[in-house]
């Protein structure tokens, strides 16, 4: 079946206080979406952001990002007020998130709200508190000693704190229980939020693709709680971290810096940690797309300190035997993969062995420094199109900075015009294509620049900022990506 979706992270959502949430405004999104015919709504991870504001580096693989809490919603719970909400800085762009002012903000403003929420306490938060305490435990004490010691990374904590001594733990839990339960309601807010925009989008016929990054933060909750699932030495620094070697594109490399997984002991004990993550986030989405899928077949290992990617070894990743294993206990799971990357035959055959769909982005096909695999005509039907994906420059951008040869090769490929927009020419070349599942990014379809790209890999400082205003969601944009999707025949019936 021909099916099609747009990819619009929450944060990118049009808000009054500075970040998208889950309130109001995502609704509407979801009524775009079905005003425009489309099946699926393709979001960034949705975990706590931390140091760099990456999505794909946060203190916990399960729990959810404060920042996305509705503060319209919280009005409507009495946990706060309008004016409270609007005497506090969100920053001076209604287009790009100030993450610097948002996290003094936010967590000051929640603050407010958990002197009003212990005075009435649900006891739909004790059920939360009960039901998920085997990550949500280690996380509230783990964000409550962040604090403590200053923010810093847990491989800088005392001695105590780091290794996990019990008395000392306990001590923590005894005399910051006030700040381990803020914790605790931030993440029983934003499942309750989560849970009710969920499926409001799936009683409106739109099914929501999540995103799982294949590795973890080195300063999260995940591996100070976890230390034997991950490659570090008797200090509990890692040996080796992860990251891609030089190629065409970056020199040295990319260097990304998380801690690797030891295999070896999740194999021994059946992939438990991975069972709960892939379990936590299926019941999160209706599709999740787990990113960096070649690290499963091998992955490049870069030793620690290093500056750059340049030094390196592949080892031998779990390959089926994780996904047989997950398959036994979870059973079939709706995955797509991200496969993207120097791609050796056995990763072609691990994703064929998988029987997951893969990713082709348009934006690839024309560059002559990659293969023609991702050219529409070469496509298997089991895939997913993307015009460009959250670390791709946007169409309109690419248009113009890329190389002139493969700015000609795309014009004469495509048929593109100014007249129709270079980036809805190029979505055009997804919706064409053979491919089961076409994603566009939101800002082709508002035909956006540079200006609007989310993500530079390798970059710090300037990424994941981009938001949308409310006017330029609209119905005449609805009607406009309605059309194509019924011309191409993947509308949602």
């Amino acid at each position: 079946m021909r099916t099609s979706g747009v990819l619009m992270p929450i944060s990118s959502l049009p808000s009054p206080y500075g970040i998208g949430t889950m309130g109001k405004a995502a609704r509407k999104f979801v009524d775009f979406l079905k005003k425009g015919g489309q099946k699926y709504w393709q979001i960034l991870p949705i975990c706590p952001t931390s140091y760099g504001d990456s999505p794909y580096q946060s203190f916990s693989s399960f729990a959810g990002n404060p920042y996305f809490i509705d503060l319209e919603i919280l009005c409507k719970d009495k946990l706060l007020t309008k004016k409270e909400c609007e005497s506090f800085d969100w920053g001076g762009s209604e287009q790009y998130i100030d993450y610097g002012t948002m996290y003094v903000s936010r967590y000051a403003l929640l603050r407010k709200a958990y002197v009003r929420f212990v005075k009435a306490i649900p006891q739909e938060y004790w059920d939360f508190c009960d039901r998920e305490r085997e990550w949500l435990d280690e996380y509230a004490l783990f964000m409550a000693l962040k604090d403590i010691n200053g923010g810093v990374a847990w491989s800088e904590w005392p001695e105590q704190y780091k290794h996990r001594h019990w008395d000392a733990l306990e001590a923590v839990r005894q005399q910051n229980a006030d700040d381990i339960n803020f914790y605790k309601m931030l993440q029983y807010l934003f499942f309750k939020q989560w849970n009710e925009l969920k499926a409001y989008a799936n009683e409106n016929g739109i099914q929501i693709i999540g995103d799982v990054p294949i590795y973890v933060s080195g300063d999260s909750a995940d591996v100070w709680a976890n230390p034997d699932q991950f490659y570090l030495d008797e200090a509990r620094n890692p040996i080796d971290v992860a990251g891609c070697p030089p190629d065409a594109f970056t020199a040295d490399g990319q260097l990304w810096g998380n801690p690797l997984f030891r295999w070896d002991a999740m194999k021994w004990d059946g992939y438990s940690w991975w069972t709960k993550r892939i379990s936590a986030m299926a019941k999160l989405y209706d599709i999740v797309r787990i990113d960096h899928f070649r690290g499963f077949d091998s992955y490049y290992a870069i030793p620690a300190g290093s500056t750059n990617a340049k030094i390196g070894e592949w080892r031998q990743g779990p390959g089926m035997d994780l996904f047989n294993v997950l398959e036994q206990k979870l059973g079939k799971l709706p995955i797509i993969v991200e496969d993207l990357g120097f791609l050796t035959p056995s990763v072609h055959q691990l994703l064929k062995d998988s029987g997951f769909p893969g990713m082709k982005v348009i934006q690839f096909a024309f560059d002559s420094r990659e293969g023609s695999d991702y050219l529409p005509h070469n496509y298997p039907t089991h895939c997913v199109v993307y015009s460009g994906t959250h670390d791709n420059d946007t169409s309109e951008g690419w248009m113009k900075n890329a190389p002139k040869e493969s700015v000609k090769f795309a014009k004469e490929y495509l048929n593109l015009t100014k007249e129709e927009g270079y980036s809805w020419g190029m979505m055009r070349g997804a919706w064409a294509s053979v491919a089961d599942m076409a994603i566009v990014p939101m800002q082709d379809l508002l035909g956006l620049g540079t200006e609007a790209r989310i993500n530079t890999p390798s970059t710090l400082g300037n990424n994941w900022k981009w938001r949308a205003t409310a006017d330029q969601i609209n119905n005449k944009l609805a009607a406009r990506l309605y059309k194509y999707t019924e011309m191409y025949g993947r509308l949602n019936r």
